[in-house]
């Protein structure tokens, strides 16, 4: 759906080394009815998928840790963060791509991911929209290591911890991802772990 409260004026290209930083003069429709024009700096990644791998009967969740450097520069002492797996669509539709990662980055290999929402992580500057999923892992699917993949300079450390300690991380800080808090705390409203 076209928004009418939006005229785009200009865009320029601030960057594009890694991803695209557009700088976007815009006119503005104020809820008092006058335009107003606006400047904003947008930030274009692509869009992503997230998962949430859980295994009900042994209580057991998997999650990554893995240096991130925008957090490192944010004060985030060691630079690392505990997440969900997760990585952006590329060409791939999410369903596709999640079932990718999980592969890539944990080692297992999963037929069924189900998806539960879409969310907006930064939307202040990032235009990235990324897809949720849940799913169920054995041990059965698991395939190799995992770690993710050397051509894109990844280096994770793949956790399976029980539920119960991820979210003891949860309360306590350790977990500040934001897809991760949000995927935790669905588990837990909808009582993923419980039989």
């Amino acid at each position: 759906m076209k928004n009418n409260c939006v005229k785009i004026k200009s865009t320029e290209i601030l960057s594009d080394n890694w991803y695209l930083l557009n700088k976007v003069t815009f006119e503005y429709l104020r809820n008092d009815g006058t335009w107003q024009t606006q400047i904003r700096e947008s930030y274009d990644r692509g869009n992503g998928a997230c998962v949430f791998l859980y295994n009900k009967h042994k209580q057991q969740i998997i999650l990554i840790r893995q240096f991130r450097l925008p957090t490192y520069l944010n004060g985030n002492d060691s630079g690392f963060l505990i997440e969900t797996c997760a990585g952006l669509l590329d060409k791939d539709d999410p369903e596709t791509c999640i079932k990718k990662e999980i592969l890539e980055e944990t080692g297992y290999q999963l037929e069924s991911v189900s998806k539960i929402f879409e969310a907006f992580l930064s939307p202040g500057a990032v235009t990235e929209n990324i897809h949720c999923f849940i799913a169920e892992y054995t041990d059965a699917m698991k395939k190799h290591q995992g770690g993710g993949l050397v051509d894109e300079q990844e280096d994770i450390e793949v956790l399976e911890i029980p539920f119960e300690k991820a979210i003891e991380w949860l309360h306590s800080g350790k977990i500040k991802d934001a897809k991760t808090i949000m995927l935790l705390q669905y588990a837990l409203i909808h009582k993923l772990m419980e039989f």
